[in-house]
């Protein structure tokens, strides 16, 4: 789950967004780089760095993996719609959901369906092993999956709006 904030409440001006811009753009970038690229002193930028940490909004630093060097060259996106929505029930379909690996991302949404899950697997094979797994979990009224032939944009960064 990510940290709550309201970003109405927090303040974020050019240089929190330029901290933002760059490390989305090389998370590998240390403290001292950051401040280097956007023309902040050390420690200014470390406050900042800090404060957008705590407030929920920078949350740790992590790498992209290429999928298809990994052999996962199947995308799958699934959309889900149950029967079912009782807490108890949706409880258990999220904890079968977060147990499933090849699921990279999951979304409670709203419309003609229920859910949106990205599978992502070697094969045709591979998606009926997770198709089968989700499945066991029961109350689905539908389960359908559109298949990626070419990954267009991916992984774009959050590009923050300020105002005066």
């Amino acid at each position: 789950m990510f940290g709550s904030y309201d970003l109405q409440s927090q303040k974020i001006d050019a240089i929190d967004k330029a901290i933002l811009d760059c490390v989305q753009a090389d998370g590998t970038l240390s403290q001292r780089e950051v401040a280097d690229r956007i023309g902040l002193s050390q420690n200014a930028c470390w406050r900042r760095m800090q404060r957008l940490a705590q407030s929920g909004i920078l949350q740790g630093a992590a790498a992209r993996v290429n999928a298809r060097a990994l052999g996962l060259d199947l995308t799958v996106m699934v959309f889900v719609k149950t029967r079912n929505h009782s807490p108890d029930w949706s409880k258990r379909f999220r904890q079968k959901v977060e147990a499933i690996p090849e699921i990279t991302e999951f979304h409670r949404i709203g419309g003609e369906w229920d859910y949106f899950l990205k599978v992502v697997t070697t094969s045709m094979s591979g998606y009926d092993t997770v198709y089968q797994q989700l499945i066991t979990v029961g109350d689905l009224e539908t389960v359908t999956g559109h298949f990626s032939m070419e990954t267009i944009l991916e992984g774009r960064p959050l590009r923050v709006r300020i105002s005066a």
